[in-house]
């Protein structure tokens, strides 16, 4: 069972009204571990981080073929950040492992606040957790690349989390034009080849040459994240009552990546897919 943070009645009144439960987290750590089952069954466990004071959420866990997946919501820059760390498959002349970056924009709404996510507690952190609310898959066209150098205009944690990828860091174009109209420079984005020669380009799992470009596809799903506060009504003898924070709701989503490589073979897992 979870807890939330609240300035609510009792713990005893709250632990009836609903499953998750308030502890309060006053001078403990922020990091949580959940176990998770993935969609080929196996088990993981996530590790949820939250920075108060960066206003930043983070999300860590490893797939069933031993790739590290990492999700950072910036609530400051309303930025939200994809990590991929691929095994290579060495036989085939790649690197020991791979790695993509893929940024978007943060809407409202979509996981529970900085400050919430620091005062969550697991009451049985051995039982392995469901998402109470699937949501549908996503579908996202990278159609820009992001110069690392310059991103730290759109969120500080990006050159932390993607130094690796070097020249895989992706964004959507519609997210590009926002940023541009908040003043963001437009050095940092270069429009990737597929934006006008589309039809150019097959799918990398229809491309039996590794050496040509062609559209890759990449997707994950986060298992388990609190995507939603709880609120429950307090009994104080008045029929109005009082509005407190009583807990999460949890969500699952998955995220299918669309984007440009110069070269099949740095989309090798498409080959399955």
């Amino acid at each position: 069972m979870f807890a939330g943070c609240t300035s609510a009645p009792s713990v005893r009144t709250l632990a009836r009204l609903c499953t998750l439960v308030l502890m309060v987290a006053v001078g403990l750590g922020s990091e949580l571990r959940v176990r998770v089952r993935l969609s080929d069954g196996l088990v993981t466990e996530e590790i949820l981080e939250a920075d108060s004071e960066r206003d930043s959420i983070s999300l860590e866990f490893k797939q069933g073929d031993g790739t590290l997946i990492t999700f950072v919501a910036d609530f400051k820059q309303e930025v939200k950040i994809f990590r991929a760390l691929i095994l290579g498959e060495l036989e085939r002349g790649q690197n020991q492992y791979q790695a993509l970056c893929f940024i978007s924009r943060l809407g409202r709404n979509e996981i529970i606040p900085s400050e919430s996510m620091a005062r969550l507690r697991q009451k049985n952190p051995h039982v392995i957790r469901l998402a109470e609310e699937r949501k549908g898959l996503e579908q996202l066209t990278m159609s820009a690349a992001v110069n690392l150098s310059r991103a730290w205009q759109l969120s500080s944690h990006i050159h932390n989390m993607c130094s690796e990828a070097q020249e895989a860091i992706y964004t959507r174009e519609a997210d590009v034009k926002y940023w541009l109209q908040k003043g963001i420079d437009s050095s940092i984005f270069e429009v990737l080849p597929e934006t006008t020669e589309a039809p150019s380009f097959q799918a990398c799992h229809s491309t039996k040459d590794l050496w040509q470009p062609c559209l890759c596809t990449f997707g994950l799903r986060l298992e388990w994240y609190p995507c939603l506060l709880k609120y429950c009504r307090s009994r104080d003898g008045t029929a109005k009552g009082t509005t407190y924070k009583c807990g999460i709701r949890s969500c699952s989503k998955g995220y299918h990546f669309t984007y440009y490589v110069p070269q099949k073979q740095l989309c090798l897992w498409d080959e399955e897919t």
